[in-house]
C-alpha cells in the first residue's frame, strides 16, 4: 500500500495573521501524527500573501519541535535561490536536533516571480546550474575528502535527498543521480505518466536508493459528502485564479452555490492543472485516491488541502486517511 504524507504552505486566510498560520500548521501536523502520516513538508514560496513558509527551514524546526515521530522536511527548497553550503549547514542543524527525521526535497524554480527572483539574488542563469548545485550539496552531506570546505553541522550527517520536478528535466536528474523522484501532479499534471516512464527506466541505483521510488502531488479535500468537499474546494481555486491574474490573495472562503465569476480561458486552465484533483465524500475520495495509485505505482501519495477553515483541513486529513486504509 502506499504510503501518506502531507504537503503544507502555512496557508494565510483573509482575515487570518501569520502567528495563527503558524500554530495551525503545528496543530495540523500533530493532528496527522497522531493518524499515521508517514512526512509533514512545507514548501519554500516567496511574496505570496496566502503562504508563510517562505523562510521553510525555520517553520521546518517549528514542526519538528512540536512533534515526536512524523518526518518533517522541505518539498521543497529552490535550491537556485541559496548557496548548497548554507542548506547543507541548515539541514545538517535540522538533523543534528532531530535525528533520523529530516528529509530535503530540491526543486529548481523561483518559488516566485522574476520579479521576487531578483530580490533573492538569484542569478538569470541559476536554475541551469540546478544538476551542479545538487552535487556539491550531496557533497557537503558526504564530507568528501577533496572538498575545501565543509558543511558544520551537515558534514557525515544522513539527510535523505529527493529531487522534485514538473517536467521531464526532475526525472532525467533523480533517475541519473538514483534519487526519490516527487513529481507535482499536484499543479502540473500534464506530463505525469511520460515523466514516471522516464525516471523509471532511466534509474540508476546510488548509495542512497537501490531502486526507485516514486511521491506524487495530489491535491485531496474530503468532507462528508461531494457537494461540500466541492464547497471547501472554491476556496482554492479562486487563490489559483488570483495568482494566474498577477494579483494573488490570501485565502478566501468557500462560495456557497458554486458559480465562480471565472472567464471561459480561466475555466480551462483550471481544469487542466487541476484534473487529478481528488474532492469528494469518503466513497468517492477512496475510489479516485485507489484509482490514481494503481495508474501511477506510487510508492507515496503528499496531499496538500489548502483550506480556508482550519477544521475543515483537519478533517479532511482525517477522512482521506480513512479512505485510504478502507
Amino acid at each position: 500500500m502506499a504510503t501518506l504524507s502531507v504537503l503544507d504552505l502555512s496557508p494565510i486566510v483573509q482575515g487570518g495573521s501569520v502567528t495563527q498560520s503558524f500554530r495551525n500548521t503545528l496543530d495540523l501536523a500533530r493532528h496527522v501524527e497522531r493518524l499515521g502520516y508517514h512526512r509533514f513538508w512545507l514548501a519554500e514560496h516567496h511574496n505570496i500573501p496566502s503562504v508563510a513558509s517562505a523562510a521553510t527551514s525555520v517553520i521546518i524546526e517549528h514542526v519538528a519541535s512540536g512533534t515526536t515521530t512524523i518526518r518533517v522536511g522541505a518539498g521543497g527548497i529552490m535550491l537556485p535561490n541559496h548557496s548548497p553550503l548554507v542548506i547543507a549547514e541548515q539541514f545538517g542543524t535540522l538533523e543534528a536536533l532531530h535525528p533520523g527525521r529530516i528529509d530535503l526535497a530540491l526543486g529548481r524554480a523561483p518559488g516566485s516571480d522574476q520579479i521576487t527572483a531578483q530580490a533573492l539574488r538569484r542569478a538569470p542563469q541559476a536554475g541551469d546550474l540546478f544538476p551542479q548545485d545538487v552535487m556539491e550539496l550531496m557533497s557537503y552531506f558526504a564530507d568528501d575528502p577533496s572538498n575545501a570546505v565543509r558543511a558544520v553541522p551537515g558534514a557525515g550527517l544522513n539527510v535523505p535527498i529527493f529531487i522534485l520536478g514538473s517536467s521531464l528535466f526532475g526525472a532525467q536528474l533523480a533517475a541519473h543521480l538514483g534519487l526519490p523522484f516527487a513529481f507535482a501532479s499536484h499543479f502540473a499534471p500534464q506530463l505525469l505518466m511520460q515523466a514516471i516512464e522516464i525516471y523509471r527506466a532511466r534509474f540508476k541505483p546510488s548509495s542512497q536508493l537501490e531502486k526507485p521510488y516514486l511521491m506524487l502531488g495530489a491535491n485531496v479535500v474530503a468532507a462528508e459528502s461531494d457537494v461540500e468537499a466541492r464547497r471547501l474546494f472554491t476556496s482554492y481555486e479562486q487563490s489559483f485564479v488570483a495568482l494566474r491574474r498577477g494579483h494573488p490573495i490570501p485565502v478566501p472562503p468557500p462560495i456557497d452555490g458554486y458559480e465562480l465569476p471565472f472567464t471561459a480561458i480561466e475555466r480551462a486552465q483550471l481544469e487542466s492543472v487541476l484534473a487529478m484533483a481528488i474532492v469528494g465524500g469518503p466513497e468517492t475520495v477512496r475510489r479516485r485516491l485507489r484509482d490514481f495509485i494503481a495508474t501511477t505505482g506510487a510508492d507515496e501519495i503528499i496531499i496538500a488541502s489548502q483550506l480556508f477553515e482550519h477544521s475543515a483541513r483537519l478533517r479532511s486529513y482525517e477522512l482521506a486517511m480513512e479512505a485510504h486504509q478502507s
